[in-house]
This record gives structure tokens, C-alpha cells and sequence, in this order.
């Protein structure tokens, strides 16, 4: 039966010998560090500010490309505190301090302007969000001209560019930079998706329209197909119709993304693919799919991601709801 409803015979992906543990609990548990106990050391020694035991644990890592390790030491807070030090003292790795540098203080500056709608931010919020994003534009501009090969620096500055309000040209630029890097960088295109929503600077229909090209030119089995589901999540978050995806044309649009792209025998499971199930999984709960939408689900096994789900008041919840009723 599951080799006829979940596909390839049934069979399982190979065990990952770096995987943590699930935790199990009431059946949904949170994905830590990537679900990696690699990725965990180097947050750890984060957490510590123990810089020379984070370059150790960066070692099977390139953070010139890889985003979502670099998100992973970005959200640990207090790092703001001691990586200065780092960006002075080790001129063998004062690219990784600054690149670290420049993402913690992206996302820093926004946990200081909050989600809040943008007439709700206070006047000093945003003086705090601003500052902070000009120090991120400085440091992760020094990374870009050292390090040129990198295109993580990129993809951080099209987040403070548009919370900056640099204007739709310096964002193309600095778009432009980072595809001619990694063109088929997932979470580059992520970003610019955010970019197109029109609560910033877009029309409605021009992120599906990005996204829908974007993945026409990607290869089977390719992560960028997530760019799709993400598409339609911000179009939800933007429409006033919280049903708006449940349609046939979405639901196969769903369909056919997931199973040319994480469902595709060729997708690599490699640290942070909790993270491209659950875009799946949200975006296919929200249109009442449920022909992949069980697939999704299993392969998942309970393990939950915060992005995309907070978008929604109550993310673990829901994301519980939608488990239990594909």
C-alpha cells in the first residue's frame, strides 16, 4: 500500500549519519539546526562565542553558499556582541566574521521594526531597524568585493535593500549579482518573490510570474521548485480570502511542482530539507490538496520548520491541523 501511495517502492532515503534525533512528543517536534548535528556544534560554539570552535565546525560548509547554514548562526542571539572581535583579529577567516556580521544584523534589525504592519512601527523602531541595516550593508558589501565568488552576501543584501528602500533598481543590480553566481539559488529567488509582493514593491501576479520562470528552467528534482508553493503562500498572506488557494488550478500547480522537485527521485536531501518539505506542506494544506499533500506530510514524519509557518498566528498548531486532516 505506501509503495503504491508514496512512490519509489516505498523505499526510504538512506540514514543520514548526521541527523539529530527526532523529537517526538505529541507527534510534531521543531527541526533544530538544520535536523544536523554538524550545524548544531557550530551554533553551539555561537551561543558560546567561542569563534575558533565555530570556524571548526564550519569546516564541511561552504557559507559562501550555503544560506541556510549562514541563517542558522544569524539567529543566535548575542552574536552581534562578540563577532566584531572576530572581524578584527582572525585576518585568515575576517570574511566569514563579517559575512556572519552583516546577516546577524539584517535580521536583527528586523526582530527591532517586529512583523508589524509598517504604520504600526514605531518612530523609534525604525531608526533602530534602519541603523542596523546600514551596518549590514556596509559589512556584507566589504564581503561581496573580498570574497566575489560568494553569492550569500548577495541574496542578504536584497533583505536590507528592501527593508532600506534602496529602490527597485539597486535591487535588480544586486539580483542580477547573485544569479550570475547561483542562478538557480532557491533562496535568492525566496527573496525576490518577497520583493515582487505588492505590500512592497510589486505588482499582484509578478511573483508568480518570477517564480513560474524560474522554475520552468530548472532541472527535475531541483529545490528551486519550492519557489512555486512560496509564491502562493505570499499571495495568500496578501489576499483578504483565506481560502483563496483552494482551487483545482492551484492544487495542480501544487501537484506538479512537488513531484518534479522535492518528490523527484533526484532531490537531494541535504541539511535544511525539512525546511523545502514544509513550503510544500503549508502551501498544500492552505489549498485543500490532498493527492501529495499525505506524501509531503509522511516523509516529514511530525517535523516542523518555523518558516513558512509564521506567517499564521499559531504556526505549530496548524501546521498539526494540517497534518492531521491530509
Amino acid at each position: 500500500m505506501l509503495g503504491k501511495l508514496f512512490g519509489r517502492g516505498g523505499k526510504r532515503p538512506e540514514a543520514d549519519p548526521y541527523a539529530l534525533p527526532a523529537r517526538r512528543g505529541n507527534g510534531v517536534y521543531t527541526v533544530d539546526a538544520l535536523g544536523d548535528v554538524r550545524v548544531l556544534a557550530a551554533v553551539q560554539a555561537a551561543e558560546e562565542g567561542d569563534w575558533e570552535a565555530v570556524t571548526g565546525a564550519l569546516t564541511p560548509f561552504d557559507l559562501g553558499r550555503d544560506h541556510q547554514v549562514l541563517s542558522e548562526l544569524a539567529a543566535v542571539d548575542g552574536v552581534q556582541d562578540w563577532i566584531g572581535k572576530a572581524v578584527e583579529e582572525d585576518k585568515e577567516h575576517r570574511a566569514t566574521a563579517l559575512l556572519i556580521s552583516g546577516a546577524r544584523h539584517v535580521l536583527w534589525g528586523w526582530e527591532a521594526r517586529t512583523s508589524a504592519r509598517a504604520k504600526d512601527v514605531t518612530r523609534e523602531q525604525w531608526q533602530v531597524f534602519q541603523e542596523r541595516l546600514e551596518t549590514a550593508e556596509e559589512q556584507l558589501l566589504e564581503v561581496a568585493e573580498a570574497r566575489p565568488e560568494w553569492v550569500t552576501p548577495w541574496r542578504r543584501l536584497l533583505t536590507s535593500g528592501r527593508g532600506i528602500s534602496r529602490g527597485r533598481a539597486v535591487n535588480e543590480v544586486r539580483l542580477d549579482a547573485a544569479l550570475r553566481r547561483a542562478p538557480l539559488d532557491l533562496e535568492t529567488h525566496l527573496e525576490w518573490v518577497s520583493y515582487l509582493q505588492p505590500r512592497w514593491n510589486g505588482e499582484p501576479g509578478e511573483a508568480l510570474a518570477f517564480a513560474r520562470e524560474a522554475f520552468d528552467g530548472a532541472p527535475d528534482g531541483h529545490r528551486l521548485g519550492c519557489v512555486i508553493p512560496m509564491a502562493h503562500i505570499e499571495d495568500w498572506v496578501e489576499s483578504d480570502d483565506k481560502d483563496c488557494l483552494d482551487t483545482p488550478k492551484i492544487q495542480a500547480e501544487l501537484r506538479d511542482a512537488a513531484k518534479r522537485s522535492i518528490l523527484h527521485p533526484g532531490y537531494e536531501r541535504r541539511p535544511g530539507w525539512h525546511e523545502d518539505f514544509n513550503i510544500f506542506a503549508m502551501a498544500l494544506g492552505l489549498a485543500a490538496e490532498s493527492v501529495v499533500a499525505p506524501r509531503v506530510f509522511h516523509e516529514l514524519g511530525g517535523a516542523y520548520t518555523r518558516w513558512p509557518w509564521t506567517y499564521m498566528a499559531r504556526p505549530e498548531k496548524m501546521y498539526a491541523h494540517f497534518r492531521r486532516h491530509v
